[in-house]
């Protein structure tokens, strides 16, 4: 091609290994180049044979591209001249930056509490997120009864088509508000009826929120420190004031919360097992906690994400199930007893504010997608989730132990705590050592690890790491801790 447009036209390349239909290919290519400034208005694009050899596609392929250029309007088709680039393209395209944005740049274009919310969210490297020693917060994946799911989601997908494709209830489906309240009257002590169930997009969705809804921007919400990173995101994200309240063996500090905010709007807590800690919120500190809420006319966010796999003697109440004042809203996610790209959730709202939220849902959220909560209905009323509970519950006892067992030779180093839920523990340092530098370590021989420091608002007096088991099976347990052995050695 002989043309300048030729010369840019030939840059475009065509992957045929991607799945991705050639002629959307080259429609892309096109259009990038085009919104781009690389061509400009009136300017003449090759003849289709011409552009058609030089690109390696054939004939139709380019006319089917350009043919979607010419309808959106960024090409005019000229009887007998051939195709242009649209005159209304000229002046149209800003000019490229000199040199691209920087960072202060980019939080000029946000609102004042959210650029305050962006400079104060936690270490923003992502976990790691796949089956492997000792990666946390992932259960085990390849237990799920994925045979089981997929015949359900079969029937269900031949169900009535109203029902699966268009627009659902935006407080949850019907059946599967009814099968959670359900289980949880059964398993979790709660009595609450459908109506004050509402379906979120996971449990990030419901601290957001409850935040954004029943939150004034400045008021103090008290946080466990350590604590769960992605709710004390949502919170700081709405402009929530976080005081860092300390956990100790009981759990949450009332007294130390009382001493630094009496005059708290909120609190959060995961009383069942706490995040990372892992410590379980005794029956004193949870009715302190309910009393000091009704003193300061505060509400309670109780993160439950982990509760269902309790494998110890007897699991104490939810703290949802002693609230005799309404205060609690417990929250709940599948992603931990299901799997995580469900992104499905649910909160429980007090009685006094199930009138609220219905008419926020109704007006301004449009719900979550109606097949998941479907099948996932059908999951419960059926009796598998159920028994997978059960199933999952002893396997996590199993690898807990198989854990406890191959670190026998790091107690030199490292005090791994027994945990009676869920599928992590910590290790606390016998010796001072940096934790982020053990953890950098651990991750170049292939492990996944969390410093307890990324869950903490203000520095603690411990040093330790965040183990998981749920995602690794014994073989894999046994030879991470022979790995960690070496990194101590």
């Amino acid at each position: 091609m002989k043309t300048r447009a030729g010369a840019i036209l030939s840059s475009i390349w065509i992957d045929r290994s991607l799945d991705r239909k050639i002629s959307v290919q080259l429609y892309m290519g096109l259009r990038d180049i085009i919104l781009s400034g690389g061509l400009k208005g009136g300017e003449r694009l090759p003849a289709t044979r011409t552009l058609a050899g030089e690109t390696g596609v054939s004939r139709t392929t380019v006319i089917d591209a350009v043919s979607r250029l010419v309808a959106e309007g960024l090409l005019e088709s000229r009887i007998g001249s051939g195709t242009f680039v649209s005159q209304t393209m000229t002046d149209r395209i800003p000019d490229r930056p000199q040199a691209s944005l920087g960072t202060g740049t980019r939080l000029s274009r946000l609102s004042p509490s959210k650029k305050r919310a962006v400079e104060q969210f936690a270490d923003r490297r992502r976990l790691p997120h796949k089956s492997q020693a000792f990666v946390t917060a992932l259960p085990a994946l390849n237990s799920f009864p994925a045979a089981q799911w997929a015949r359900l989601s079969a029937r269900h997908w031949r169900s009535d088509r109203d029902e699966i494709m268009g627009y659902g209830n935006p407080h949850g489906l019907t059946r599967l508000r009814a099968a959670i309240s359900a289980h949880l009257n059964a398993s979790r002590g709660i009595q609450c009826d459908p109506e004050q169930i509402f379906i979120v997009n996971g449990a990030q969705h419901a601290f957001s929120l409850i935040a954004s809804t029943l939150l004034r921007p400045g008021e103090k919400v008290w946080f466990e420190n350590p604590g769960a990173i992605g709710a004390r995101n949502a919170f700081i994200s709405h402009g929530a004031e976080l005081v860092p309240v300390r956990v100790d063996d009981s759990g949450l500090d009332v007294a130390d919360g009382l001493i630094k905010a009496p005059d708290f709007a909120l609190a959060f807590v995961t009383p069942s097992h706490q995040q990372p800690l892992g410590r379980i919120m005794s029956l004193s500190r949870r009715l302190s906690l309910l009393e000091a809420a009704e003193n300061a006319d505060a509400l309670i966010v109780e993160d439950d994400y982990d509760g269902d796999f309790y494998f110890g003697d007897q699991p104490l109440p939810t703290l949802k199930s002693i609230d005799t004042q309404n205060r609690v809203i417990y929250v709940g996610t599948f992603s931990k007893t299901l799997f995580p790209s469900l992104r499905l959730g649910f909160f429980v709202a007090p009685t006094g504010m199930v009138d609220s939220m219905s008419t926020l849902f109704s007006s301004a959220l449009s719900g979550i997608p109606t097949w998941s909560q479907g099948i996932v209905a059908d999951f419960m009323e059926e009796g598998h989730f159920a028994t997978h509970i059960r199933t999952m519950r002893q396997l996590y006892r199993k690898r807990h132990e198989v854990l406890h067992h191959s670190s026998e030779n790091l107690g030199d180093h490292l005090h791994i705590e027994r945990a009676s839920a869920g599928f992590h523990t910590i290790g606390l340092f016998r010796q001072p050592r940096d934790e982020n530098a053990f953890v950098d370590a651990a991750q170049r021989v292939g492990i996944a690890l969390a410093p307890i420091g990324r869950y903490c608002l203000t520095p603690i007096d411990r040093r330790g790491i965040v183990i998981g088991y749920g995602a690794t099976n014994s073989r894999e347990i046994t030879q991470g801790m022979q790995a960690l052995s070496g990194l101590f050695k």
